[in-house]
């Protein structure tokens, strides 16, 4: 069982389950991400808006999604010697951590790894916390058994216990260790019933799709700003909703190795360019 809340803790900012690739707020989360600690964890006002510009969004959209995420808990306002600015809020760090290990670190079970297996009876006068439960399973990449049984790669358990222990949830839940599950035609089809696979192969050919046509190399450190963020905004959710099945319980044409070569390939070319980009909006 999950160990209990503890007092005195940051609170837990939640992971972006909701805002739309391409939007303001999610490119200004996507920013806030790659570049915002990296910073020292603030930056003046303008220097987000110049970099949203960059991006293509104008102005009053900026300071609109910079207004909507301070309200999500993620950003707070801080002035520096004056200067306006924003700064990250008390425990995003932990989410934005929690997000770099997803993202920039793609992962798959192996045939023989080990399974969590999370058990719950969330009694009904807490049913908001239980919906928020299974909503965060589900963001994580847990499939479902069935309506209080789910199941995750074992190597994802820690989020398991950090999103349990979030909803106050702990005396409610169990968390078991299993194996099983071998190469066959019985276990994949036990895998697509639990997990939406052919959604989360849908996410992955729309990102080949649209990312398969950024250059190798960029003209300007302006452009492969534009096309390392646009990547990363694109491809964030993936790694969530995908969990890093093992390869033989999924189907033959699986688009995952695909998009994941694309992606390392896009973040090896633009990724540096970027931050030199980044850098330079931030120079005094």
């Amino acid at each position: 069982m999950t160990q209990s809340l503890q007092t005195g803790r940051e609170p837990r900012v939640a992971d972006d389950m909701v805002s739309r690739p391409g939007s303001a707020v999610s490119l200004l989360r996507t920013v806030v991400g790659l570049y915002l600690r990296e910073a020292g964890g603030w930056m003046p006002t303008d220097a987000f808006l110049a970099l949203l510009g960059a991006l293509g969004v104008p102005v009053p959209q900026a300071r609109t999604a910079l207004s909507r995420v301070k309200a999500r808990g993620l950003l707070q306002a801080q002035a520096h010697d004056g200067v306006p600015g924003l700064a990250l809020a008390p425990g995003a760090e932990a989410m934005l951590a929690r997000g770099d290990r997803r993202i920039h670190e793609p992962r798959a079970m192996a045939a023989d790894g080990e399974w969590c297996l999370i058990v719950f009876s969330v009694p009904e006068a807490m049913r908001d916390a239980r919906h928020q439960l299974r909503k965060q399973l589900k963001w994580i990449g847990c499939g479902t058994v069935e309506a209080g049984v789910w199941i995750c790669p074992d190597f994802l358990r820690g989020e398991v216990e950090d999103a349990v222990e979030g909803l106050g949830l702990s005396g409610h839940v169990v968390l078991f260790t299993a194996r099983g599950l071998p190469p066959g035609p019985v276990a994949a089809g036990q895998v697509r019933q639990w997990w939406d696979l052919k959604g989360i192969a849908q996410l992955h050919r729309e990102f080949v799709q649209g990312q398969s046509g950024v250059p190798e190399h960029s003209r300007s450190a302006a452009e492969s700003f534009a096309a390392y963020v646009g990547c990363i905004d694109a491809w964030r959710v993936i790694p969530y909703l995908d969990p890093g099945l093992p390869p033989e319980l999924l189907p033959r044409d699986w688009p995952g190795p695909e998009c994941i070569a694309l992606f390392l390939r896009i973040r090896e070319a633009h990724a540096g360019p970027a931050a030199d980009f980044v850098r330079g909006v931030l120079a005094p």
